[in-house]
């Protein structure tokens, strides 16, 4: 098992930041691909961005480039989700998710492909 926990998330204005953070524990960091997907109620799960292991891959989802960017620390076993430019189309659960990957380099972006999920962090964009 691969706990991760998110933490972050919390009510932002239009145009505000926020920094979404997820440790993990349970495997070496440095093997665990990790990835960043939200839901909004009622919506399908939608994938915002990902890292490889080794962080010098990432892959961000058509509506959040150039706004969201994904950054890990291995020695803090923590990824980050960096949010600027925030709107309310941005209002939903964030799902942190990690899979093993102890070779390769590969951001992945299917959901169905990672095998360990947190529960989840609010982040509400309303005025």
């Amino acid at each position: 098992q691969v706990p991760l926990v998110e933490s972050g998330g919390g009510l932002v204005q239009p145009g505000g930041s926020l920094r979404l953070s997820c440790a993990a524990s349970g495997r070496p960091f440095s093997n665990l691909a990790m990835g960043w997907f939200r839901q909004a109620p009622g919506k399908e799960r939608e994938f915002v961005a990902s890292i490889s292991r080794s962080g010098g891959r990432v892959s961000y989802g058509d509506s959040v480039k150039g706004r969201f960017t994904i950054s890990r620390d291995n020695a803090k076993n923590t990824v980050y989700l960096q949010m600027n430019s925030l709107n309310p189309e941005d209002t939903a659960s964030y799902y942190c998710a990690a899979v093993t990957a102890c070779s390769g380099d590969v951001a992945y972006t299917r959901g169905s492909v990672y095998s360990y999920w947190g529960h989840g962090t609010q982040v509400t964009v309303s005025s």
